[in-house]
């Protein structure tokens, strides 16, 4: 019988030693840097994608000149902060020398990020199309 603040554990327990070993930060930091990568290449993608039908609308919409602009802004920043994240991925996080290095490429990244959604939201205001307008349609080749 088990008694009131007794923990059990109802995972059964894995023989492998690697379970027990404390977490490297290395990896970890590896892992999410090249999350935050493949993230970057989907809306670099979405971006290129858009600026292509910006580029494309026959009577250029009234907001043609800000929306290139701002999509270029999105994809040049999200091309630095691909290569900010290359650069954070090779570096080792268990070396102390280079702990407060990659702490300033983070930090870097992460306000350009920020930067980037702020001006992917714009993007989006200013790209929607009215209500019961079609997408306008690509030139044939």
């Amino acid at each position: 019988m088990e008694s009131e603040g007794e923990i059990v554990d109802l995972q059964p327990r894995n023989p492998s030693p690697r379970r027990d070993l404390p977490i490297n930060f290395n990896h970890y930091a590896t892992k999410k840097s090249v999350s935050e990568s493949m993230l970057d290449v989907a809306l670099f993608m979405s971006n290129a994608t858009r600026l292509k039908a910006v580029l494309e609308q026959e009577p250029p919409s009234p907001y043609y000149i800000i929306l290139v602009t701002l999509l270029s802004i999105s994809l040049l920043l999200q091309v630095v902060i691909g290569i900010l994240l290359i650069i954070t991925a090779r570096m080792n996080l268990n070396e102390v020398s280079k702990q407060q290095r990659l702490n300033q490429l983070n930090n870097t990244t992460m306000v350009m990020v920020f930067i980037t959604v702020i001006i992917n939201i714009f993007i989006t205001a200013f790209g929607v199309q009215k209500m019961g307008q079609p997408w306008p349609t690509p030139r044939p080749y």
